[in-house]
């Protein structure tokens, strides 16, 4: 596979920045993608949700008020919210130029998990994915200390019922387990004694609030300080910890380049993480400039995001429904907004279990033909029918129309395949004879056939 579009994968979603990264050279795009503008609006699509405290209350007053037909159709508009968000989403990931933001995105949405089915305020669940957005390539420190005391966090990990008399343990335990410091660097008298600390920090306006009647100002230790600490001064305390930089790293390094990382690598970049204080964009300068000389395709297993968009690319799809996205997302194991739980999706060899194998082959099939993607999202979601799944979409595949049927193979092989083998050489020149001529009729639906077997094969499923 060409470098520049292997970095182009695992930089974004698709093949599309090969050129740029080409063109640029790595450490040119990197910066230009840091500093790429992104929207900061509030999406039109939530105007009629709830966004303060007040209205939340008056819209939930309204619904117990109503007979249950309307109450019902309230509940179903929240619902479309959610499944518009998701691919108000995926049409960011598809048009930024520079997508890596996007991808950092996602990331940290992996790994500070919040979920609709849990949280249900959609509103908060786009401040939450908006902080993430934000401080993409911030400060890790700071962006943990805003995503402790977002309201969509303090409701998903229940400190709404962390009280000075009544401690729920669930988020100050998340805060060490999945969030900083991985298992086996705290101990439970830190989860006990953190929970105390994080006891009354309950819904606010713009973001979680101390409330006063229900906090617990008892002095605590905490990782051996004592003190009446909150949830900056313990995240302070946490950050001080020696094994803080390394979950991190190793799940960065797992979200973009390998699913199983060596320890040596892990250590490596979490001790410079540490050493430039736990700011984002320095360490992912250093470990894309430092892992893209190296021969290191085929390390990883596509997520479902990247194997999609890019054959959205490669056949050069426009009008694909993002909501149609969304459900084949879901179908893949990949629900955005809604992992099945904390720990988020696994990734690796999950993203690879027969029946996702199965249903890629079979959107494969389908793009190919210029069909949209799923047909069970017809039976599930009244408005994708109406949206009319069935019609037919344009697709194109780009290909030198002046080559031959060998120099034409090792085109596609070298933006699609991380490697081949003879065998799979001899299946392509049969589909692709020796006399095959560019310009004859169904010359295009030869080389599509070409390229759906090549999209099949296991080593399209790796980057």
């Amino acid at each position: 596979m060409n470098k520049n579009t292997l970095w182009s994968l695992r930089l974004g979603f698709s093949g599309k920045q090969s050129k740029a990264i080409e063109q640029m050279g790595l450490s040119k795009f990197l910066e230009k993608s840091f500093s790429a503008s992104y929207d900061k609006k509030i999406p039109s699509l939530l105007d009629n949700s709830p966004k303060s405290l007040k209205e939340l209350r008056a819209r939930r007053q309204e619904i117990k008020n109503s007979n249950s037909a309307d109450a019902k159709e309230m509940l179903k508009a929240e619902f479309k919210v959610q499944q518009a968000l998701k691919g108000w989403w995926i049409e960011k990931m598809i048009e930024a130029e520079f997508p890596l933001r996007e991808k950092m995105t996602c990331f940290w949405h992996n790994h500070f998990v919040c979920t609709f089915q849990k949280v249900k305020v959609n509103h908060w669940i786009f401040q939450h994915n908006q902080i993430l957005r934000e401080n993409a390539f911030g400060n890790f420190k700071t962006l943990t200390k805003k995503i402790i005391k977002s309201n969509a966090m303090v409701r998903y990990l229940d400190n709404v019922d962390n009280r000075r008399d009544d401690i729920n343990e669930n988020l100050s335990r998340e805060l060490l387990e999945l969030f900083t410091l991985g298992i086996g660097n705290y101990t439970e008298n830190d989860i006990k004694n953190g929970a105390k600390g994080l006891a009354g920090l309950n819904l606010g306006e713009d973001e979680a609030v101390y409330r006063p009647f229900l906090e617990n100002n008892d002095t605590i230790t905490y990782f051996g300080k004592t003190g009446n600490f909150k949830a900056d001064e313990m995240i302070d305390i946490i950050f001080e910890q020696k094994s803080i930089p390394y979950l991190i790293t190793r799940k960065i390094l797992q979200w973009f380049i390998y699913d199983n990382p060596s320890q040596e690598l892990v250590i490596y970049y979490g001790d410079y993480f540490r050493k430039v204080d736990f700011e984002i964009k320095p360490l992912l300068t250093k470990i894309f400039t430092e892992e893209f000389p190296k021969d290191n395709a085929g390390s990883k297993i596509k997520d479902p995001l990247v194997y999609i968009l890019q054959l959205m690319n490669e056949l050069n799809v426009e009008q694909l429904n993002p909501k149609l996205l969304a459900f084949y997302l879901k179908q893949q194991g990949m629900d955005l907004f809604n992992q099945t739980n904390v720990k988020g999706w696994n990734g690796g060899k999950e993203w690879l279990s027969s029946q996702v194998y199965l249903q890629r082959n079979n959107a494969a099939d389908l793009l190919c033909n210029g069909r949209n993607i799923s047909r069970r999202a017809q039976m599930t979601d009244n408005d994708m029918m109406n949206e009319n799944i069935n019609q037919l979409l344009k697709v194109s595949l780009n290909w030198n129309k002046s080559g031959n049927n060998k120099t034409i193979i090792a085109e596609l092989q070298d933006r699609l395949l991380f490697q081949a083998d003879e065998d799979m050489q001899k299946d392509w020149e049969s589909i692709l004879k020796y006399d095959f001529n560019p310009k004859a009729e169904g010359a295009d639906n030869a080389v599509m056939r070409l390229f759906n077997n090549m999209i099949k094969t296991p080593e399209f499923q790796i980057v």
